[in-house]
């Protein structure tokens, strides 16, 4: 296999199973805290395409990408409808924070299927093609589940976090803390494209993940080689 085609396609597989689990947790949620509205719009899918959305998922990362820049981009969000949940408050908090952690789960599963590969392979001096594209898929996505969930659970509109801590704010501030969603967007894309662009060597949100993503990929990496030295 080509090594380019090797690698976008352990790229892209990881990637899209993380972000269609991460939005699928969102609406199976709700419905669990009665909110049907993504199984209604039949959302609860596990088709990719009904969660691509043509200019987040694939028109700005392609520029993004192109232009060697920070790769940046959102998927089409599951539609939850807050005031049909049994406890709107505390639900959507719940609901928020599914994306992230079925993304947590996932890479804790990946690192344990990591290591029994690694085991398997152990013994042997040259493995075979499908051997390193799978451990190649399986650290991928144990990657990118960890920085897709870290991501989202900034407390920043739109991301889950900003949900999260809406629901743990005081009553009296909560609404206008909402009301920055409006201009959520534009920030993110301010601070996560725009000014790093601007200003060299200046990463904000960068600065701010990059410790939590090195400690918590470390520790799954240390699962997978307990596994594998078993």
């Amino acid at each position: 296999m080509n090594e380019t085609l090797f690698q976008a396609v352990s790229l892209i597989i990881p990637m899209i199973l993380a972000i269609v689990f991460h939005e699928v947790s969102h609406g199976l949620m709700a419905r669990a805290l009665g909110d049907p509205t993504a199984a209604e719009e039949k959302r609860l899918s596990l088709n990719p395409l009904r969660h691509v959305d043509l200019v987040g998922t694939v028109i700005l990362p392609g520029l993004l990408a192109l232009a060697k820049g920070p790769i940046f981009g959102w998927a089409k969000p599951v539609p939850v409808n807050k005031w049909r949940l049994r406890n709107p408050r505390y639900g959507m908090m719940l609901v928020a924070a599914a994306g992230p952690g079925i993304n947590f789960i996932m890479a804790g599963v990946a690192a344990v299927a990591l290591g029994g590969v690694l085991a398997a392979f152990a013994d042997t001096s040259e493995p075979s093609v499908a051997a390193r594209f799978l451990a190649a898929n399986l650290l991928n996505f144990i990657t990118i589940n960890v920085f897709l969930a870290l991501f989202n659970l900034l407390p920043i509109p739109p991301f889950d976090g900003s949900h999260i801590l809406e629901g743990l704010l005081p009553r009296s501030i909560a609404p206008a803390y909402a009301q920055l969603r409006r201009w959520g967007l534009p920030l993110m894309i301010g601070l996560v494209v725009i000014l790093p662009w601007a200003v060299p060597g200046f990463n904000p949100v960068g600065d701010l993940l990059l410790p939590p993503f090195e400690w918590v990929t470390g520790r799954y990496m240390a699962l997978a080689a307990g596994i594998a030295g078993a």
